[in-house]
């Protein structure tokens, strides 16, 4: 691959030290920026700053020897920090911001890679970060997604995702602060429809590992992921997002990798309920947290707040909050009412 030009070193934080958070905050201390990651955990912090290594998540990354690991987060963190990378778990989000809401300052970029909808509110993560931080600063904050599994992004396989924000210069900086040849930011305008596909593919990636788990094959998984887009296009829009983002990087393309791996926890969750684990023991074997088993609860509420027909969430929504067996669940599925596909 060709070098990219040198860049100008950037102060940043990055927010969570689960994957895809040691897995961005690795990137930009590779691309050359004055990286600090923070988390929780001390064994977390001590084999990062000691031994260049995640001992949890990216185990198997030696990590940049530039990137420093925190626990204690306070104002002297925030003095000319120019980026704020949020990448916590999205029902934690709320708990890790609120303590930093006097810190920010409006010309920090705020950058979100969190996934998901906060259940007790139904909120996405923007809005979130109008009640912490206040309006001016959510309204200019970028959305950084797509299809990038943390371990390829780490293995600096070639990835592409999309930096959005009603603020077109504040997308360019933040495309300008992660762009790399082997990782790709292309710039967009509608961080609200970016939110709801990231959120809501992880839901449908639980019924797409439920339809291989259960022995259905390429013609079922066809389906659920088409259909599955469907539903997110159509709450999405009543939403007030553009129906053209779902069909781009953040959109179907992120709902084609979530859907189709075993490297998604979603997609895992989803296959062993297929394979007649419980709700349970299938949480239990990941690991890790699965955003779409809490999104699935916030999107089935979502969804008849707007008064939008997302049957495929909500039998996955079923499946986990009221005990419904699976079988039962794709029964309701294929014996619904024929319809039109489109209706414009």
């Amino acid at each position: 691959m060709k070098q990219t030009p040198p860049k100008t070193k950037q102060k940043v934080l990055v927010l969570g030290a689960g994957n895809f958070g040691t897995c961005l905050a690795n990137h930009l201390a590779c691309e050359g920026h004055d990286v600090l990651l923070s988390s929780r955990s001390s064994e977390i912090i001590e084999s990062i700053n000691n031994l260049h290594k995640n001992p949890k998540y990216l185990s198997t990354i030696t990590l940049s020897p530039t990137l420093r690991a925190i626990n204690t987060i306070g104002v002297d963190n925030f003095e000319h920090l120019d980026a704020l990378v949020v990448a916590v778990p999205m029902q934690a989000m709320r708990s890790v911001l609120s303590p930093l809401a006097n810190f920010l300052r409006p010309e920090t970029l705020l950058v979100c890679a969190v996934k998901g909808i906060e259940v007790d509110t139904g909120f996405l993560p923007i809005q979130v970060y109008g009640e912490i931080f206040g309006t001016e600063i959510a309204s200019n904050t970028v959305v950084l997604s797509g299809p990038s599994f943390a371990i390829e992004v780490a293995q600096k396989l070639p990835t592409a995702v999309v930096a959005a924000s009603r603020d077109e210069q504040r997308a360019k900086r933040v495309q300008d602060l992660f762009h790399a040849p082997h990782f790709r930011v292309y710039t967009g305008n509608d961080p609200l429809g970016l939110e709801v596909a990231s959120a809501l593919k992880n839901v449908i990636a639980i019924a797409a590992g439920a339809c291989v788990g259960l022995g259905l094959q390429m013609n079922s998984l066809a389906a659920i992921m088409t259909r599955g887009l469907s539903e997110i296009t159509h709450l999405g829009v009543r939403m007030g997002a553009n129906p053209i983002t779902f069909q781009g990087l953040g959109g179907v393309g992120d709902l084609f990798l979530t859907c189709s791996s075993d490297k998604s926890r979603n997609y895992s969750l989803g296959f062993k309920l297929g394979q007649g684990a419980t709700v349970k023991e299938a949480l239990a074997s990941l690991g890790s947290v699965s955003e779409g088993y809490t999104t699935a609860k916030a999107a089935h509420k979502l969804s008849k707040g707007y008064d939008v027909e997302t049957p495929i969430i909500d039998q996955v929504y079923r499946v986990l909050y009221e005990s419904v067996p699976i079988a039962e669940a794709l029964s309701e599925l294929v014996n619904r009412d024929a319809k039109a596909e489109f209706n414009i």
